[in-house]
């Protein structure tokens, strides 16, 4: 990694304290300085400060697996932010099961493109189970998301928005979003063009795992997976899915996704390069003996194949510190 690149740490035991970090009453606080700072807020960069460089260079060391998903996000992010007058926001959907790296591919996004990372108060990330938990509530929430969005573009049209667990939000909540997404050149009174949209779900996780079975089955090599062979069972698996906040939504009707991120199941050697990853980051020489303990512990499927990791590398941090 080039000197000064913003250095990341392996995916694994620090992604939920990351995650943790952005709040919605961080950004609040910070409207009114950040209206001081840049008295025209829908034309400013605020601290949006991409690092592209940094960013390839920790993916390429650190995200496992998953070839797809690194050309896509970082081809779609170049030509967004390169582009002097985007028509429309950025928005990728991120799908695929758990622990494939979905959530750490997000943090990045937030620490490479934003001087302030996860801590900067236009990076805004919605958790269902936190922001809005009770069905009985819909109609408030939506007032309240329609107003925060609005708001914070208001102050920043450089605003980056995390909806994670997509596949646990109340349908028709995204609905109040469908006009921040599309391309039209002002949104109540708000320019929105330049901000990132990411939503996040494990919904597509078993289509996606059962298109790279078949092609392990029939002999051909991971990365001959295409995205042409995804994209449409990660589409029809939201449509059929009523528990996804995407369910009957006119953002999909509208084809306001500009590119859904597949995130392929790990096997067992990705597996263990996230064990020496971890094993890095705590200042440890790789030791034989737990590499083979976390991935003798470690569940495997199909129970014939016993090919991908159940848990990706989501639980590798806490079983390496069982092992140790």
């Amino acid at each position: 990694m080039a000197a000064g690149s913003r250095g990341r740490q392996p995916w694994g035991s620090r992604l939920l304290g990351l995650l943790g970090l952005v709040s919605v009453s961080v950004a609040a606080a910070a409207w009114d300085l950040a209206s001081l700072r840049c008295s025209f807020g829908t034309f400013c960069e605020c601290d949006f400060q991409p690092d592209f460089q940094g960013l390839e260079c920790d993916l390429a060391q650190h995200l496992a697996g998953q070839h797809l998903a690194k050309a896509l996000v970082v081809k779609a992010l170049k030509a967004f932010v390169q582009d002097p007058a985007p028509t429309k926001p950025l928005v990728l959907s991120l799908h695929g099961w758990t622990g494939t790296g979905k959530s750490y591919v997000s943090a990045l996004l937030a620490h490479y493109l934003f001087r302030g990372g996860l801590r900067s108060p236009y990076v805004h990330h919605f958790s269902p189970v936190l922001h809005f938990p009770h069905p009985s509530h819909m109609e408030r929430y939506k007032k309240d998301l329609k107003s925060w969005v609005q708001g914070n573009l208001t102050v920043c049209g450089r605003s980056l928005f995390l909806f994670d667990e997509m596949d646990k939000l109340t349908p028709g909540l995204m609905e109040v979003l469908q006009p921040f997404l599309g391309s039209s050149w002002v949104v109540y009174g708000t320019n929105y063009r330049k901000a990132i949209f990411i939503f996040i779900s494990n919904t597509g996780g078993e289509q996606i795992n059962q298109v790279v079975l078949e092609a392990w089955r029939s002999r051909r090599d991971r990365e001959e997976v295409g995205l042409q062979e995804l994209e449409p069972v990660i589409s029809q698996a939201v449509l059929d899915n009523p528990h996804h906040g995407f369910w009957r939504s006119g953002i999909m009707e509208e084809h306001l996704l500009d590119v859904l991120v597949p995130f392929l199941p790990l096997q067992r050697h990705h597996v263990r390069h996230c064990v020496l990853n971890e094993l890095a980051q705590l200042g440890l020489e790789p030791r034989d003996e737990v590499i083979q303990a976390v991935l003798d512990s470690t569940t495997f499927f199909p129970d014939d194949e016993q090919l991908f990791s159940s848990n990706g590398c989501k639980t590798v941090a806490s079983r390496i510190a069982f092992f140790l």
